[in-house]
């Protein structure tokens, strides 16, 4: 071991260790785990402290660098923990001359997050791991302006702050250039983007200039958008844009109007259905992500049972379902709670819900032809997100239906699908699923 940064949390965190292991291989670092930590729950912070104890036994000799949001938020009690050498705040943790400190840094460098104005592009040139070479990260936004009342991030990440578009682009630009075929906008409240930039640029016209300017990138994607919040270019280019994914993830949080307002989210049950019947109106295929909170303070079965509804009724796909977590400093840790046990099993019957809503969405993909993106091992990602494990030699096929896919994307060769590199994109005929994933076969040209 010289070099390793663990990462913990969202996409933003992802594409952050990307740059922290960039900046620390440049200063010739040696014998260094960072570990980029995540606020979001207390599982996550437990996690967190559960690896830097692991780093400790394995690698008694190495140092130990503690980074992220939960080190943002409680830097002196990341700095107590045993073994660890330093902490570093998400300001610092972004900046070259951090990483080129060496022993001589401070235990602690964490400033007030609060006070910091402006975020950066980070050109890097990819990203290490088994989707290397496929789908890259992008940074276009970071920090949220908003006050939801269960959640502890703004004190990790800042005020809202938007990368200027010609950053943007230069970024995806290089990644373009070193062989991602798909890029992912990433921010912590997306959909606010440009608010704080001259001209004030929406973020569908930013993904516009993108595009227009970027015409090599096959795919793009949008990380979680806030339902109360997407502006008109976007959804023109929903419509009218084949190069943008039909798959939106949708900050929802609950299906119930009392418990979306006592935790200060700006949309109600009736806006993420009009979203969804909206998105799917312009966009037939279209696939839906959600973020579900279970077990909020207050929240009583009827409004638990409105929130499992809201996956029907939405036609939500994919779930990212969390119980609620008590983080100290928020309003509704102060609420009446709801019994640990009961949001673990609230939890659990929304996860159900979502695998019933998947399983149908994967029966209504079988016999249709698919552009997928392999990721390596035969496994790879539909347009609208869908996991697909491809295998086998290809079927005949006719010419590639619409303009999704480039014709000189598909290989020329009858290849088996595990042996196709990541990055390689493939029309596909889907001949079933398994409950998690589709299984196709790659269609010959």
């Amino acid at each position: 071991m010289t070099v390793r940064v663990q990462t913990f949390g969202c996409r933003l965190n992802i594409l952050e260790s990307a740059v922290i292991d960039g900046h620390l291989r440049a200063a010739g670092a040696a014998d260094t785990v960072v570990v980029n930590t995540c606020a979001v729950t207390a599982e996550a912070e437990r996690q967190a402290r559960q690896a830097i104890r692991r780093v400790r036994r394995e690698h008694p000799g190495a140092r130990i660098v503690v980074t992220g949001c939960a080190a943002q938020i409680d830097p002196d009690g990341y700095a107590a923990l045993p073994g660890v050498d330093r902490v570093v705040g998400n300001h610092a943790k972004l900046l070259a001359e951090t990483w080129g400190q060496g022993e001589a840094a401070a235990p602690a460098e964490v400033v007030d997050i609060a006070t910091v104005r402006e975020t950066a592009g980070h050109l890097i040139d990819g990203f290490a791991g088994p989707h290397d070479r496929s789908r890259a990260i992008v940074e276009v936004q970071n920090g949220c302006d908003h006050r939801c009342t269960f959640c502890i991030i703004p004190q990790g990440r800042g005020p809202s702050r938007s990368v200027p578009v010609g950053q943007v682009v230069r970024q995806v630009e290089r990644l373009v250039a070193n062989g991602y075929r798909e890029v992912v906008l990433s921010g912590v409240d997306l959909t606010s983007y440009g608010a704080d930039l001259p001209g004030r640029p929406t973020l569908g016209q930013m993904v516009r200039r993108l595009l227009r300017l970027v015409p090599e990138l096959p795919r793009l994607r949008l990380s979680s958008l806030d339902p109360a919040e997407i502006d008109a270019d976007l959804w023109h280019l929903i419509a009218e844009e084949p190069r943008l994914m039909p798959h939106l993830h949708l900050s929802v949080q609950a299906g119930d109007d009392l418990v979306l307002k006592r935790m200060k989210r700006r949309h109600l049950r009736a806006d993420v259905l009009a979203v969804c019947a909206r998105a799917r109106a312009l966009r037939p295929g279209i696939a839906f992500g959600a973020d579900l909170i279970a077990g909020f303070p207050t929240e009583t079965d009827a409004m638990f049972e409105s929130t499992v509804d809201l996956v029907g009724e939405a036609g939500l796909t994919f779930l990212h379902v969390f119980p609620y977590s008590e983080r100290a400093g928020t309003p509704a840790a102060r609420m009446p709670s709801v019994p640990k046990p009961v949001r673990k099993a609230r939890a659990a019957r929304l996860r159900d819900a979502g695998a019933a809503a998947l399983a149908r969405h994967l029966d209504a993909a079988t016999g249709r032809r698919i552009g997928v993106l392999m990721e390596g091992d035969g496994a790879g990602r539909a347009e609208d997100f869908t996991p697909v494990a491809l295998a086998g030699d290809a079927i005949p096929g006719d010419a590639i239906p619409g303009d999704a896919i480039p014709g000189d994307a598909i290989p020329g060769d009858a290849m088996p699908g595990d042996a196709m590199p990541a990055g390689t994109l493939v029309v596909a005929e889907v001949l079933g699923h398994d409950g998690a994933r589709l299984h196709a076969r790659p269609v010959a040209p």
